[in-house]
């Protein structure tokens, strides 16, 4: 199965000073990404129903960009990202996720990450 990479575009109206605390510190991604995480350094372990998946933080640019690779993908290029940016005409914070997945399974990713964007939504108030 090959691997591609897709990026989705969402919208929030929290700013991205808000947003960044909820992709970088525990308290903040259990409510809306895993059931519990322990940071050690830049090395994240991320647990859902009891699994637990260890990511690096190989890029951190404060408000602004949050990449990780899973230590386990087979393909070292392979990351996960949060980038935010600020619209200069409507004042939302444009978040844009980049993600990997087989090919075959692009779709059932996306609609988890709307999911899981529903949730931050939430958290964020918007």
């Amino acid at each position: 199965m090959e691997r591609v990479s897709f990026t989705q575009e969402f919208l929030f109206r929290a700013s991205p000073t808000i947003l960044y605390k909820f992709f970088t510190t525990p308290s903040c991604l259990i409510r809306w990404f895993c059931d519990e995480v322990d940071i050690n350094d830049n090395l994240f372990t991320f647990v859902w129903e009891g699994a637990a998946e260890e990511a690096e933080l190989i890029e951190d640019v404060e408000n602004v960009l949050v990449r990780f690779r899973w230590e386990d993908a087979e393909d070292e290029s392979e990351y996960l990202e949060f980038k935010m940016t600020k619209s200069e005409v409507t004042g939302e914070t444009i978040l844009e996720i980049t993600d990997f997945c087989d090919d075959d399974e692009v779709d059932d990713q996306k609609q988890l990450w709307e999911s899981q964007m529903k949730q931050l939504r939430q958290e964020t108030g918007g």
